[in-house]
């Protein structure tokens, strides 16, 4: 059997959908709400994937953990000299996704990306487990805050026929679009 053939016969899309809600008009009242229905039977719903860009313009990603959300975007931290911290320091813009297998339904965010306050990132180090902080230099902690332009929640469907609901900022606001 080809990598192809196996690849084709695995099984996708079987998770249950929720049923559907209607969409908010602020993409953090339905982040809000879809990760807390994440949290009910998917494990670390927080957990993310965020790409960035190295100085020649190779796209990284990497998994990290959601710290925050909300009006400012989605925080998450690291040390600054790591390969993320200097990634960001060349090119500020990232994406990170969120994909719940068991629901069907992934979560895309892409926006500039800005460095919190030294007394915001060093709280962020602080909240860590000892074990989490052994080694780790508190001046080359960060926590960084992506700011979205663009939210995307998708809800996949065994038909193949996916929802997207788009959000993008424009002119102090959010707009909303449904795709099929």
């Amino acid at each position: 059997m080809t990598n192809e053939t196996w690849l084709r016969s695995l099984p996708a899309l079987a998770g249950t959908a929720p049923a559907r809600e209607a969409a908010a008009a602020d993409p953090v009242r339905m982040f809000d709400t879809w990760i807390r229905l994440a949290s009910e039977s998917v494990a670390e719903p927080h957990a993310m994937t965020l790409a960035t860009v190295d100085a020649h313009g190779v796209p990284d990603a990497r998994t990290l953990l959601l710290k925050d959300f909300g009006a400012r975007g989605f925080a998450f931290a690291g040390p600054r000299r790591s390969r993320k911290g200097a990634q960001l320091a060349g090119r500020s813009a990232a994406a990170l996704s969120f994909w719940w297998q068991p629901l069907m339904r992934a979560v895309r965010a892409r926006g500039e990306v800005v460095e919190a306050s030294s007394e915001e990132s060093a709280a962020d180090l602080a909240a860590r487990s000892a074990a989490a902080r052994d080694g780790i230099d508190p001046a080359d902690w960060v926590r960084w805050w992506l700011v979205p332009q663009r939210i995307e929640f998708w809800q996949g469907s065994p038909d193949r026929r996916h929802t997207r609901i788009v959000y993008t900022h424009a002119d102090g606001g959010w707009q909303q679009e449904e795709q099929g």
